[in-house]
């Protein structure tokens, strides 16, 4: 099988299993919104939002260089898996005592229950990130279908169990159900790990290992990214924080459902990344122009992917976030209301740049120059902080999202130009115009048929608008010869 291939095959499978899982993260926003209110599911959200931030200190940046060392070197897979695991249980379960022991001495929490539900998330966090470890196998392998199926097992056991305590366990005690909400995170995050446990121990044994040197060999690999990773999360999440604070959990509700909606996008360019990773290296290491081609296929596929997503959700923002919650969260402009889809309309432009973000950001790792990722988060994180605490007090979630954007657009600006000044590369603009010819043809359809289907279906119109956009847009990359006969033939070739 071709090298483009393989990598377009790894890829599709993870996205077939995000989209199920999405799915099914979308009956979860759906269950929990309506279950819990604006208030109630803005505590929900900010206890994972609070958890991401000492989450992300115990990932530092090690799966993707777990993946790095063990394309470069796969005879030593078992050592360097055995290693990595040993060294993340041990980050894990010191964050997540940490974030336990901060929650309870925060003085804006004390009478909410956002104390101990972060106590009972941290299980499902350190199930997560331990499972990232194993899968890293897979993914070095291209197997991560596999992995796929591991987490859609574990999302339908979580939302049945959610359906359960709303409609039959709890349904009108929410102090209880809240908990057990979040109870069925960790049941789910558990049946992932087990099924993820036995793939993987069929490709390599897992032990865990005490390899101080290895140790310190990744640490310094790890740690510029790592650190630039959780710079990202801070502001990517102080947001959420911060709204929490000054203005409330119903306010935090709000914006989450948008946050958490685009969560579900925002994963698609790490999996294509994390299947090129392996490829990429190994052809820069052998010097190889190859990975020239390698890099402008990978931003023609990112584009390609972001930019419709952002024509189709602003224009059809209302209606998705119908679907997967309730009216309490929709704007109600005449009266001064701004609801969820506002936010996701605002937040979805930080997405597009997020996504071809994650490109740069993984050549510069490919080429051992991650540092230089700390140093552009860095400033990124110092403008969203100062930036936030200037106008969050006035214009609360509009001025969080207008900042995750323009943050973003900084990232991607600094990133690309660091990638460009390490490595020689070239991306098509050629091509991006035509990928955005094709997006807008497929945003005027959609728009224009909006008004006749919602007279059919009301705001359910999204369920024909989707595909007929799906449909348009593919036509155009087809029209414009965006996808052209070279690169089906090299999708065919063995």
């Amino acid at each position: 099988m071709s090298t483009v291939r393989k990598i377009l095959s790894n890829t599709v499978v993870q996205i077939l299993g995000k989209v199920v899982v999405a799915l099914l993260g979308l009956m979860v926003l759906k269950i929990s919104t309506e279950y819990l209110g604006r208030e109630g599911f803005g505590e929900y959200v900010l206890i994972y939002e609070f958890l991401a931030f000492f989450g992300i200190a115990a990932d530092l940046g090690l799966f993707t260089i777990a993946v790095k060392e063990m394309s470069e070197n796969e005879d030593e897979l078992p050592k360097i898996i055995g290693n990595i695991l040993s060294l993340r249980t041990i980050l894990v379960t010191a964050s997540m005592l940490l974030a336990i022991v901060t929650v309870f001495f925060i003085p804006e929490y004390a009478d909410s229950r956002i104390p101990l539900g972060v106590a009972i998330a941290s299980f499902t966090v350190f199930l997560t990130i331990i499972n990232g470890t194993i899968t890293s196998v897979l993914q070095t392998k291209l197997k991560m279908g596999r992995a796929s199926i591991a987490s859609i097992l574990g999302k339908i056991i979580s939302v049945s169990f959610m359906a359960y305590i709303v409609f039959y366990g709890f349904p009108t005690d929410n102090e209880i159900g809240f908990y057990m909400l979040i109870v069925a995170g960790v049941i789910g995050s558990l049946v992932t790990l087990i099924a993820s446990n036995f793939y993987v121990r069929k490709i390599t044994p897992l032990t865990y290992q005490f390899d101080i040197q290895l140790w310190k060999k990744v640490l310094k690999r790890s740690l510029p990214y790592g650190i630039a990773l959780i710079l990202n999360a801070i502001y990517f999440r102080i947001d959420s924080i911060l709204l929490s604070i000054i203005h409330g959990s119903e306010e935090v509700g709000i914006y989450g459902l948008a946050m958490r909606m685009l969560e579900q996008f925002a994963v698609l360019p790490l999996f294509f990344m994390n299947s090129v990773l392996p490829v990429l290296t190994r052809a820069i290491k052998e010097k190889s122009d190859k990975y020239k081609k390698v890099i402008s296929y990978s931003f023609d596929f990112l584009a390609a992917a972001a930019i419709p997503i952002v024509v189709g959700g602003f224009i059809l923002a209302f209606p998705i976030v119908f679907a997967v919650s309730t009216p309490d969260f929709l704007s109600d402009l005449p009266n001064g209301f701004y609801g969820s889809d506002i936010a996701f309309q605002i937040l979805i432009f930080a997405l597009f740049f997020q996504f071809l973000n994650v490109l740069f950001a993984f050549i510069l790792i490919s080429i051992n120059e991650q540092k230089k990722l700390l140093y552009i988060n860095a400033v990124g994180v110092v403008f969203n902080i100062v930036t936030n605490l200037i106008f969050i007090p006035e214009y609360g979630f509009i001025a969080a999202a207008t900042t995750s954007v323009i943050s973003e657009f900084f990232i991607l600006t600094a990133t690309f130009i660091a990638a460009k000044r390490c490595l020689e590369f070239s991306i098509s603009i050629s091509n991006l115009i035509k990928i955005t010819v094709s997006a807008l043809v497929m945003g005027a359809v959609v728009y224009f048929l909006q008004p006749f289907t919602y007279g059919l279906v009301e705001n359910w119109n999204i369920l024909l608008l989707v595909p007929i956009g799906a449909t348009v847009y593919v036509s155009m990359l087809f029209i414009t010869k965006t996808i052209n006969r070279e690169m089906l033939a090299i999708l065919r070739k063995n």
